[in-house]
């Protein structure tokens, strides 16, 4: 069994192990009120690109982009586990002869670099520059190979905010973009196309390939301080169970010292 000095070690450790992830859970906190911030104001961009794109496919006036076009490789399932590696694997076993990835952040750089078999992009501008611009250089990166034929396709692996105990971790085709329109309805397609339904696409086409990553980008954002918090949070209720179990046993201790103490005293009062 434990002494008394050991059991209040253990409680000081574990005390000060909860003032660290509780200071941890508000940092993230605020950084995700930030982050929802950020991906609120950006929505109504992209939402408004999606818009036009639809009342343009409305009235039947049709365009292929280069960005639309399929590659080389052409269609293929996505893995439902989105795990980087399978995916890695499933392309190279579909005949791609190489495999380019872009990653964005540390640790999955390092957990990235095992992968045998691909080569990594550089993204150190992340470090150097705001997210905005960031995406904005990456957005042009790809769209540039891909129209350059260097990439067949190009595939996003993120995670998507739902809320904070839910994000669904998604992989989705970014390049060719699908050309296509979405759910929100049209008021009225009785447009007349200035100059013409042709330049409109080349100007928009390119501005919702930038808006659909950074829109990816503050999703996951949003999704890594949405988990930090919850993780902070797990910890922070594991640590006060155990904060309970140790302050309970350390009481059961100091009662037992303090009952053999008075035994003691009434044993040598008796001889």
């Amino acid at each position: 069994m434990a002494t008394m000095l050991e059991l209040k070690g253990r409680i000081g450790s574990v005390s000060s192990t909860q003032k660290i992830t509780g200071a941890m859970k508000m940092i993230s906190s605020a950084k995700l009120q930030k982050a929802e911030s950020l991906l609120t104001h950006a929505r109504p961009f992209r939402s408004q690109l999606q818009n036009t794109i639809n009342n343009l496919l409305s009235t039947g006036e049709g365009y292929l982009s280069p960005l639309s076009e399929e590659g080389l490789c052409g269609a293929f399932n996505s893995m439902a586990s989105g795990l980087l590696s399978q995916k890695t694997t499933e392309l190279k076993r579909q005949g791609a002869s190489s495999v380019t990835i872009y990653v964005i952040g540390k640790k999955i750089k390092s957990f990235v670099s095992k992968i045998k078999g691909i080569e990594l992009a550089d993204t150190s501008y992340f470090s150097s520059q705001s997210g905005a611009a960031s995406i904005k250089q990456l957005a042009e990166e790809l769209m540039s190979k891909f129209l350059g034929k260097e990439y067949d396709r190009v595939e996003v692996i993120y995670y998507r905010f739902k809320s904070i105990s839910s994000q669904k971790l998604t992989d989705e085709t970014f390049l060719p973009i699908q050309v296509e329109a979405d759910d929100t309805p049209v008021v009225n397609n009785d447009y007349i196309f200035e100059p013409d339904s042709k330049t409109i696409y080349q100007t928009i086409l390119p501005l919702f390939v930038h808006a659909t990553l950074y829109d990816d980008w503050l999703q996951n954002q949003t999704s890594e301080q949405a988990a930090r918090i919850i993780a902070m949070q797990t910890a922070n209720d594991n640590a006060n169970k155990l904060l309970e179990e140790l302050q309970l046993d350390y009481n059961k201790l100091r009662q037992q010292n303090i009952t053999n103490e008075l035994l003691d005293i009434a044993g040598g009062s008796i001889r």
